[in-house]
């Protein structure tokens, strides 16, 4: 099971907006979008914190997209996706039977 942020009945998952180079799309490892230390670091501000975390945590993934991530809150049970066109990354949050499970 993934260990998640939560907070006041949503989860934390990150995202990078920013173009160029995206986070969760561009790694292979789910579990990543939901890292709880990561988003912590990235809420305190401190995206140098949260590249060194990937880099320990996630040794084989690509950190391009670290500098610009952001924290999306999403309903606990909310299905959704991480949607990426030229690295930048969005949320789009479906019904209940499509996508991923915060």
């Amino acid at each position: 099971m993934t260990k998640k942020l939560e907070r006041d009945g949503a989860v934390a998952v990150l995202i990078s907006p920013g173009f160029g180079a995206g986070w969760s799309t561009w790694n292979s490892e789910p579990a990543s979008a939901f890292d709880p230390e990561m988003a912590e670091a990235v809420l305190a501000g401190d995206n140098a914190k949260a590249e060194i975390i990937a880099k320990q945590k996630y040794p084989n993934a690509y950190t391009g997209g670290v500098a610009n991530l952001t924290v999306e809150w999403v309903t606990k049970g909310d299905r959704f996706e991480i949607h990426e066109y030229d690295g930048s990354e969005s949320l789009r949050v479906f019904g209940p039977n499509d996508g991923m499970v915060a």
